[in-house]
């Protein structure tokens, strides 16, 4: 589950945009003490001090390169920035904490990282790659719209497919309420005497984008598993494990974004 980081990790220096304000407790979290939702108790609590004094306001304007923040009396540093890949369990879902006491993505992770949070979401039912970093601003251009990074999923279905399921998952749906939901490729993978498995590439990110498509098709999902995003590949990864990016592989699903962006215009 943990991997040296000098040898998987893609690090990158702080970059000088943190000179901006952000708030006490988007602070905690991009300094990777903690969740934005558990620094707003610590800051309640007392427990958070800015340039030395006690501050009680998780909105107090705080500039990252310079202030000074202390939790429990230990000083918070600026962490190199960190990139990771998990192959997500089924039946994991991937909030900090959840209510009803299910197993979330954090208890995956080696607990001496800082705080790092999923780029995107799987739903609970759903498994396979899922990219974590406390690089905020990476994370946002990652799921933005305009990047149109394709992701690639491998999806069990509850029939025996064929080249007219197809068609129509690339024609696409629309629901109710107006959504279109349509994928950008699909093919058969392999198929039995009772389910198919199927790949389906979408290059937009909508709520259970696969699952409400099929769905409004009459189209039961029994697995759902994402294989890539982009470049990067979730290859033989046990599911469970995590492991860093490395710098190669940063560097190119960065350069697949950019590409991406500049077609868009």
């Amino acid at each position: 589950m943990w991997c040296d980081p000098r040898a998987h990790l893609a690090l990158d220096v702080p970059s000088t945009k943190m000179e901006r304000r952000v708030g006490l407790a988007r602070a905690l979290s991009k300094l990777g003490h903690c969740s934005r939702s558990a620094a707003y108790h610590l800051i309640s609590e007392g427990r958070v001090r800015l340039n030395g004094r006690v501050q009680r306001n998780p909105e107090a304007p705080v500039r990252l390169a310079s202030d000074h923040i202390q939790v429990d009396g230990s000083n918070l540093e600026p962490p190199g920035k960190v990139y990771l890949l998990l192959n997500k369990p089924r039946g994991v879902v991937t909030t900090a904490s959840d209510e009803k006491g299910r197993e979330t993505v954090y208890q995956y992770l080696n607990k001496r990282l800082p705080w790092v949070a999923p780029v995107g979401r799987l739903d609970q039912a759903s498994e396979g790659l899922l990219l974590l970093t406390n690089d905020s601003e990476w994370a946002a251009q990652v799921s933005a719209p305009e990047t149109h990074l394709d992701k690639t999923y491998h999806v069990q279905v509850a029939t025996v497919a064929d080249e007219e399921l197809v068609a129509r998952i690339l024609e696409g749906v629309t629901t109710l309420d107006g959504d279109r939901l349509r994928a950008k490729h699909s093919r058969i993978l392999r198929g039995g005497k009772k389910n198919t498995w199927l790949e389906i590439v979408l290059d937009e990110g909508k709520n259970r984008h696969i699952r409400r498509m099929l769905a409004e098709m009459g189209v039961e999902v029994l697995r759902l598993v994402r294989v890539s995003v982009g470049p990067l590949e979730l290859g033989d990864l046990a599911k469970g494990l995590t492991r860093g990016l490395t710098p190669q592989e940063k560097k190119k699903l960065d350069i697949a974004m950019q590409s991406r962006v500049a077609a868009s215009k």
